[in-house]
C-alpha cells in the first residue's frame, strides 16, 4: 500500500491586501503586478496571529477530515521559514496545542518547496511502517520578513497555512513517484538578510524555476510509468503565473488542467501547494483516482515534485 493524503486543511487570514492597497505604500501599480506575477491580492495575518496559530487551524481541519484523533499521529513535520522563534520548533508548539502527545515533532526548512519535502519525508516513515499517520504542515507568516519598501518583493508574498494527514491508502492510490533536490550554489539568489528581510534576484530565480519546475513535473510522470496525457491536474507552487504556465506547457496541459489561485493569495511559500490543493477539492475539481502532479521550488535553492493518485 502507498502513502497518500487522507485528510487536508488550510487557514488563510481574513485581512485582504490588494494591489491597489500596495500602490499607496510602494512605487508600483495594479497592472504592473498583475501582468508580471498574476497576483491581484494576498492575505496578511494580524500582529496577534503567529505561525503556530495558523498551523494549528489548518492542522485541526486536516485531522478532522482524516477522521482520526491527535493521539494517533506519530510524527509532525512543519515546513516553514518563518517560525514563531528560532526554537522551540513550530512542530513542538503544534504538538502541544493539538494534544498529539504521541507524536515526534520537527520543523523543515526548504522554503517554498517545504511542503513537498515534508510529504516525501512522511512517505518514507509510512512506507517503512514506522508511523501510521504523519501530519505535514506548510505554513508561513511572510509578512513579517517582507521589506514593504522593496517594490520587487513587497508585491509577491502572503500569509497562510495548509496541512495534510498522511497514511496508507488503497492499492494504486497515493504517492506514485517523487523528485527531490537542491542546488546550494543558488542560495545567493534568494535569502533572508541581516535585517530579516527577503532578498531575491528575480531574474536568476525565474530562470531556475522555469527550468526546474518543468523538468521535475515531467520526471515524476515518467517515473510513475505514465504519460503526460494521463495528468488530470497540475498543482504548482503559486509563485508567478509565468513560471506556473511554463511547467504546464512542459506537460502539454491545457489551462483548465492547472490549479491557479495565485491571484487571490499571492506567494505563500510552504503553504502554497497545499492551499491550492484544498481550494480545488472545495471547488469539486479533484475526484478519486485523478492523477495529480504537485511541484514546487524555493530558496536554497530547493525543489520537489510528486505524482499522486488521489483517494483513500
Amino acid at each position: 500500500m502507498n502513502a497518500g493524503f487522507i485528510g487536508v486543511g488550510r487557514y488563510v487570514p481574513e485581512k485582504v491586501v490588494t494591489n491597489f492597497d500596495l500602490e499607496k505604500i510602494v512605487d508600483t501599480n495594479d497592472e504592473w503586478i498583475r501582468t508580471r506575477t498574476g497576483i491581484e491580492e494576498r492575505r496578511i495575518a494580524g500582529d496577534d496571529v503567529n505561525t503556530s496559530d495558523m498551523a494549528y487551524e489548518a492542522a485541526k481541519q486536516a485531522i478532522e477530515h482524516a477522521g482520526i484523533s491527535p493521539e494517533q499521529i506519530g510524527l509532525i513535520l512543519v515546513a516553514t521559514v518563518t517560525p514563531d522563534q528560532p526554537f522551540p520548533s513550530v512542530a513542538c508548539m503544534l504538538q502541544h496545542k493539538l494534544g498529539a502527545t504521541n507524536a515526534a515533532a520537527m520543523d523543515i526548512s526548504a522554503a517554498c518547496a517545504g511542503f513537498m519535502y515534508g510529504a516525501i519525508t512522511a512517505q518514507q516513515f509510512i512506507a517503512t511502517n514506522t508511523y501510521d499517520y504523519v501530519l505535514v504542515v506548510g505554513v508561513e507568516k511572510l509578512s513579517k520578513i517582507t521589506d514593504w519598501s522593496d517594490r520587487n518583493t513587497a508585491v509577491l508574498f502572503g500569509d497562510g497555512a495548509c496541512a495534510a494527514v498522511m497514511g496508507k491508502v488503497s492499492d494504486g492510490r497515493g504517492i506514485l513517484s517523487f523528485d527531490l533536490g537542491a542546488k546550494g550554489a543558488g542560495a545567493k539568489y534568494l535569502y533572508e538578510d541581516e535585517n530579516q528581510h527577503i532578498v531575491m534576484n528575480g531574474r536568476e530565480v525565474f530562470k531556475f524555476a522555469v527550468r526546474q519546475m518543468g523538468e521535475s513535473a515531467l520526471k515524476v510522470v515518467e517515473q510513475a510509468g505514465l504519460q503526460k496525457e494521463d495528468v488530470d491536474l497540475l498543482i504548482p507552487h503559486q509563485a508567478n503565473i509565468r513560471i506556473m504556465n511554463s511547467a504546464r506547457e512542459r506537460l502539454g496541459l491545457p489551462e483548465e488542467k492547472m490549479s491557479s489561485v495565485i491571484a487571490k493569495y499571492g506567494n505563500t511559500s510552504a503553504a502554497s501547494i497545499g492551499n491550492a490543493l484544498v481550494e480545488e477539492l472545495e471547488n469539486g475539481k479533484i475526484k478519486d483516482d485523478d492523477l495529480l502532479v504537485l511541484v514546487g521550488f524555493g530558496g536554497g535553492l530547493t525543489w520537489g515534485a510528486i505524482a499522486l493518485k488521489w483517494g483513500k
